[in-house]
């Protein structure tokens, strides 16, 4: 089965095991079940094992699973196993704490360059970086070949920035912004927004439990 075939929300799981497989590693282990790794995720182990079946073979019945192998194969199945630079565009109290953001490097992405169109922001610096002026993005995007943005601006702008950087070359965009961005077939955007989740999560509160 190729990997157009496997559902994006299968894809969206493997992050998470990932993440799980990398603490095994810091805890000194070598060897992991289906059932742990649910366990640890509240995720049933059979889930675990047709999640992974979409990609092949990767542990022996009694056994379990090699964790730094399951961890390798995972890294080379979400493309990971190489550095992607990200262009972050805003220059908030948002975009500051995502600028310097620790697990983006550790995961493999580096920042190459934080934009804002705010005259009184440009130039001044954030951290480690130089506030650019966003109309100097292209330059980098080139120089990096950037593939990977993130907007982190108010709602009004976010359309209008994605639209440049996708015109510059960028085709997968995680949006900070809390409105709904069209893009063009091929293009990829991944909503980030705190209230969704709140409200999804309200949903299961009761009048009773309150």
């Amino acid at each position: 089965m190729t990997e157009k075939a496997v559902p994006d929300i299968v894809v969206g799981r493997l992050p998470v095991y990932l993440r799980i497989l990398n603490y095994l590693i810091d805890e000194g282990r070598y060897i992991t079940s289906s059932q742990e790794l649910g366990d640890r995720l509240g995720i049933s182990s059979a889930q675990i094992r047709k999640d992974l079946s979409h990609f092949g073979e990767f542990g022996k019945q009694g056994t379990g699973y090699d964790v730094m192998f399951l961890r390798d194969q995972l890294q080379k199945i979400l493309h990971v196993d190489r550095r992607w630079s990200v262009v972050l565009v805003g220059a908030g109290d948002l975009g500051h704490a995502l600028a310097h953001y620790r697990r983006f490097n550790d995961a493999g992405f580096d920042v190459v360059g934080v934009f804002d169109s705010d005259p009184q922001k440009i130039g001044q610096q954030f951290g480690k970086y130089m506030i650019q002026d966003v109309s100097t993005m292209g330059e980098v995007i080139q120089e990096h070949k950037v593939k990977m943005g993130i907007i982190a601006v108010p709602p009004a702008a976010a359309t209008e920035v994605a639209k440049e950087m996708i015109k510059l070359g960028v085709v997968s965009i995680l949006n900070y912004a809390p409105v709904t961005i069209m893009v063009p077939l091929g293009v990829r955007v991944q909503y980030i927004d705190p209230v969704v989740h709140l409200q999804h999560m309200a949903y299961y509160h009761n009048e009773e439990a309150l």
